[in-house]
């Protein structure tokens, strides 16, 4: 019997995965074992960093779901043969964090002064992200000449101060969109529809995927123009939901679940004590926040089906098959097992509220860093990728959480 894309067959035991890096990892027979990834612009080498490490132990996500930056690593790694795509993703960065049409500064040098201070790290950071602002990145976006006027109605797809047609370049030549398509992983990226403001998933499983849709999960308002897709417009999905956890973990028929959700924004930060720092904190409440509030809804709802199955059990098999109530509850009630692995990326001293519009090479680099060792250091912790038990099957983790 064919397997469903996103979903591997039960085993019954432990799979044994001896990663390249000398490293063992036991993983249980989870149906799914899904990565992702939320929004987050030029954090988003965060991401990339944690799938290397999951590469280094055999872990292949079955399903990958992303939303904005998300979105455009979901591309990469689903576009390409699993032997590739860490190398794709290391090309995706290194191009997107230069300049469109100027030399940026001689790499080993700018590498040299971003390994000194901090000042000097924030004083980089800034020069990175006027840049962007002023020129783009390249294959990614450039501004618009001449730029657009506020008043005066046009095409909608031209209605923002920066152009994504390199956007489009660069995943059709870096993404294998037939593979992207055979099913091979199972693919969702989230976007709004700008005509209906309705919240929708573009998933390999139910339609054939392009450059665009990808695109349209990223197109951030005003800076990224509304990618029209069959003659709808669609914006970032990050506008109304950062995560895509609750997609991957509601799906019906539902399956036991092992889930490496990556950040970008953190809940936990310093009250702002300068108006200059109020914006970063606001960015991460917003975009964070949703992730909190997804994780604890479907921690409880879970429960309740828990012990709603539970309850089922002790009922007569004849009542159960007959009672209108109890056939209502057989649907909702499961017992199936959810394991949630956080990896939160934690922001840099030197960081500031544009932090996710600033494609510096070396802060591009230390954010990979970081999304590596926060990985490792997770694989590492006993038991963590274990099945759910308890009361509800439901359980996180996150190495920067407080342990109790």
């Amino acid at each position: 019997m064919a397997t469903k894309p996103g979903v591997r067959p039960r085993t019954g035991a432990p799979q044994k995965l001896d990663g390249h890096a000398g490293r063992t990892v036991h993983l249980p027979p989870y149906e799914t074992v899904a990565l992702v990834l939320q929004g987050g612009g030029a954090l988003g080498s965060y991401q990339a960093g944690v799938y290397e490490g999951l590469t280094e132990v055999g872990i292949v996500p079955g399903w990958i779901a992303g939303i904005s930056i998300g979105a455009l690593t979901t591309a990469i790694i689903a576009g390409n043969a699993p032997e590739n795509r860490v190398a794709r993703l290391r090309e995706f960065w290194e191009t997107i964090c230069e300049p469109p049409h100027t030399t940026a500064a001689l790499p080993a040098l700018e590498q040299l002064l971003f390994n000194t201070t901090d000042n000097m790290r924030k004083l980089l950071a800034t020069f990175s992200a006027a840049s962007a602002i002023q020129n783009g990145q390249k294959g990614f976006f450039i501004p618009r000449f001449p730029p657009p006027m506020p008043m005066i109605p046009g095409d909608p797809a031209a209605a923002s101060y920066y152009d994504t047609g390199p956007l489009k370049a660069t995943l059709e030549r870096l993404c294998d969109f037939d593979r992207i398509n055979s099913h091979e992983t199972r693919v969702s990226v989230g976007a709004v529809n700008v005509g209906s403001g309705n919240f929708c998933y573009f998933d390999n499983t139910k339609m054939t995927l392009r450059a665009e849709h990808f695109m349209a999960s990223g197109a951030l308002p005003p800076g990224f123009p509304a990618i029209e897709i069959d003659g709808q417009f669609y914006w970032d999905g990050g506008l109304v939901s950062n995560t895509p956890l609750s997609e991957v973990l509601q799906t019906s028929p539902r399956r036991d679940t092992l889930a490496f959700q990556v950040d970008l924004w953190s809940a936990v930060g310093d009250v702002p004590t300068h108006v200059g720092a109020i914006g970063e904190r606001t960015k991460d409440i917003q975009f964070s926040s949703r992730t909190r509030m997804v994780t604890d809804n479907l921690s409880r709802s879970q429960h309740f089906r828990r012990v709603l199955r539970e309850v089922l059990d002790k009922v007569p098999a004849k009542t159960r098959q007959t009672d209108g109530w109890c056939k209502l509850a057989e649907e909702i009630a499961c017992d199936k097992h959810y394991n949630i692995v956080h990896l939160i990326y934690r922001d840099k001293a030197y960081e500031t509220e544009y932090k996710d519009f600033q494609f510096g090479a070396p802060t591009m680099r230390e954010h990979w860093q970081s999304g590596l060792e926060d990985i490792r250091h997770t694989l590492k912790q006993e038991n963590w990728l274990d099945m759910p038990t308890g009361d509800s099957g439901f359980i996180t983790h996150d190495i920067h959480r407080p342990r109790k």
